[in-house]
């Protein structure tokens, strides 16, 4: 008989008014127990530091969902510091791994990612010497802290680096769309990605994806649509919370209860944009205060967004005070667009406070940081166009073009080793059989063989039909992402005041649709591998013309090139040759009048010679043009294109105009 059996007959035997006072006792000691275990439970700081090892240091760190609740991550970075300290000094190898990888994590936690990108790039060059496990967490943290600083092509190579060790499967692209602003593309590349992963009992992760899909719609500004799909993540949630047949850990539940609080703060937000303020309040208030109690550093965005969203609903609701209680909060690890929503709260706070000069100064505030951001926005475009256009969608085509070769060569293989196979057969049986039999099989044969011929020819045929459709597709998505490019550079040009951006903006624009035009007519092409330049350098001039709209209509455009064909590599270097020449007409060869102006184009290509003419009866060159050469990015571009067709630029300046010719392989 075990212990709590004798209790029980214990119990059983004493009086009633005994066994209620028995009752009292117990419950008051075991709620004194229960309250020293929940302490010491609720203490993760204290029992980091009693955990022995560092192996099991690292689990613990990792495998705490709340290790901020009572201390913060200053608290755990100083203590780490000297557990760091000592690995050093001991010469404690795996300490010092271990110590620095906690440390690079919670430099990201309090968001001094350049520190921590620094500490994980030193451990990772130790790549042959660290375990999977460590290898994995430095790769996820670069990745994160990268996405942070809006670094996408580091964040790229990580996510390579992570694909090449088998990390992960693929290198996913819809949070940089998301970081780009382009929100619905990035919902279609998150559904693409992660929908089919998901099995349809993981309820759990069913309410996180449609989270996340509701979440691109809220930024994509639908938040209706975004409610609706919310409103699924927290359906399924429910399901997960309320299924008793899965066991959950402690860290399970901590993720469930963050996820609804952020799916009610994400509704909160959807309210305020509909401005529908009194349903956000209460939503946005419990979603902070779940929040800020469960915050382990992962959820400061959330954190400041809904306390951002929950003061312009106050403001809204004349809560002026209890709005401007939640403006003044400290705001560690603001984004620069939470900064701009919150000046701009304050400012509308001020207004209404009739305090022009606080309100002033927050809108000065804002027109600062909008300098800036206009400042590196240029960078940052071009930095995100070679990611995403280079990498992604190049990439897969070339994955098509490899995938599509392999199979030609499988089903000619394939071909090869059945027609041995059946010569093997008609040899045998020639020396078999004799007279009328021979005849007759070598009739059969003759048959036989016309038939394979024929599904050969089919197979071929059809296989040559689809590689072409293939590299049509190519084209045409290399045309589109050009187009895109020359659409962002439209976009920039609009933001931009200076008159030497804007018409160096005009120039990469019309460089860009030179070479989109060169994809648009190969794709249109019966024959993939030319392209008829007649047709071309007239959709070019016409193309120029749209770009200068204020000159180049009544000059007289003579073009010979007809029947002229190049292929793309000599085609792409005539095309913006003629676009550096044509907009260099446009612009500089008729300062008062073009009505009597002229341009000459001649191209001729016989064999294995080509000649190339351009002409104008412009103003011509000026004196200085051979000291101008090299400050000029047209000219010096024009020479690199020229020696790219090996070749070399010859200019005439003896009679009227300016006349450039070159002759080429």
């Amino acid at each position: 008989m075990d212990s709590f059996q004798k209790i029980g007959h214990q119990v059983m035997a004493m009086p009633k008014r005994k066994t209620l006072i028995f009752f009292v006792f117990l419950s008051l000691g075991l709620g004194v127990l229960q309250a020293q275990f929940v302490q010491e439970e609720e203490d993760p700081f204290k029992t980091f530091q009693e955990t022995n090892g560092v192996a099991n240091k690292l689990d613990f760190f990792y495998e705490t969902p709340n290790r901020y609740k009572n201390s913060s991550a200053y608290d755990w970075l100083e203590v780490v510091k000297v557990y760091l300290n000592t690995a050093e000094k001991s010469k404690d190898t795996l300490g010092i791994q271990v110590y620095r990888l906690m440390q690079a994590q919670l430099y990201n936690d309090i968001a001094d990612h350049y520190k921590s990108i620094a500490i994980a790039n030193e451990l990772f060059k130790e790549v042959d010497s660290l375990d999977s496990t460590s290898v994995k967490l430095i790769l996820q943290l670069l990745d994160l802290n990268y996405g942070k600083l809006q670094m996408y092509d580091k964040q790229i190579e990580i996510r390579e680096q992570m694909q090449a060790l088998g990390i992960t499967q693929s290198v996913p692209f819809y949070d940089i769309y998301a970081n780009m602003g382009l929100y619905r593309k990035a919902m279609e590349q998150y559904i693409l990605a992660v929908k089919p992963t998901i099995p349809d009992n993981d309820h759990l992760a069913l309410a996180k994806h449609h989270n996340t899909v509701g979440y691109y719609l809220y930024l994509d500004k639908s938040p209706e649509t975004a409610t609706n799909e919310f409103k699924k993540a927290l359906g399924f949630l429910e399901v997960y919370i309320n299924d008793i047949s899965k066991q959950k850990s402690d860290k399970d539940i901590f993720e469930s209860e963050a996820l609804k609080a952020e799916i009610e703060g994400n509704i909160g937000k959807c309210h305020v944009q509909l401005k529908e303020y009194p349903e956000a309040v209460p939503l946005l208030t419990n979603s902070l205060s779940v929040l800020e109690e469960l915050n382990n550093g992962s959820y400061k965005k959330q954190i400041i967004d809904n306390t951002l969203n929950l003061a312009e609903a106050h403001l809204k609701l004349e809560n002026d005070e209890t709005a401007k209680e939640l403006l003044d909060n400290e705001f560690e690890g603001i984004t620069i667009k939470q900064e701009i929503k919150r000046n701009k709260l304050l400012a509308d706070y001020h207004d209404k406070q009739e305090s022009f000069r606080s309100s002033s100064s927050f809108y000065k505030r804002n027109e600062y940081i909008m300098d800036s951001l206009k400042a590196n926005e240029r960078s940052i475009l071009q930095q995100q166009l070679v990611a995403i256009v280079g990498t992604s969608d190049l990439e897969n085509s070339r994955r098509l073009i490899n995938e599509q070769k392999l199979a030609n060569e499988k089903i000619r293989s394939e071909i090869q080793a059945k027609d041995e196979r059946i010569n093997l057969v008609i040899i045998s049986l020639i020396f078999t059989l004799l007279g009328f039999i021979g005849l007759v099989y070598a009739y059969l044969k003759s048959i036989k063989n016309q038939r394979l011929i024929a599904e050969q020819n089919h197979i071929i045929e059809n296989s040559l039909k689809e590689k072409d459709s293939l590299l049509k597709e190519i084209h045409h998505r290399v045309k589109n992402n050009l187009q895109m490019v020359s659409s962002l550079l439209s976009l920039q040009t609009r933001n931009t005041k200076s008159k030497a951006a804007i018409e160096a903006l005009e120039e990469g624009k019309s460089r860009v649709k030179a070479m989109a035009l060169i994809h648009q007519k190969l794709y249109q092409n019966e024959d993939l591998s030319v392209i008829e330049m007649q047709g071309y350098i007239e959709s070019l001039i016409n193309s120029v013309q749209s770009v200068y709209k204020k000159g180049g209509h009544n000059i007289s455009i003579t073009v010979d090139a007809e029947g002229t064909e190049l292929d793309i590599d000599r085609a792409i270097p005539f095309g913006l040759i003629l676009n550096e020449l044509v907009s260099n007409t446009f612009k500089y060869a008729f300062p008062e009048s073009d009505d009597n102006g002229k341009i000459y184009i001649h191209l001729r290509k016989n064999g294995d010679e080509g000649y190339f003419e351009y002409s104008d009866n412009g103003v011509g060159l000026p004196e200085d043009t051979d000291e101008r050469t090299s400050n000029s990015m047209g000219l010096r571009l024009i020479n690199r294109l020229v020696n790219q067709l090996q070749s070399k630029l010859n200019v005439d300046r003896a009679n009227e105009g300016v006349r450039f010719w070159f002759n080429f392989n």
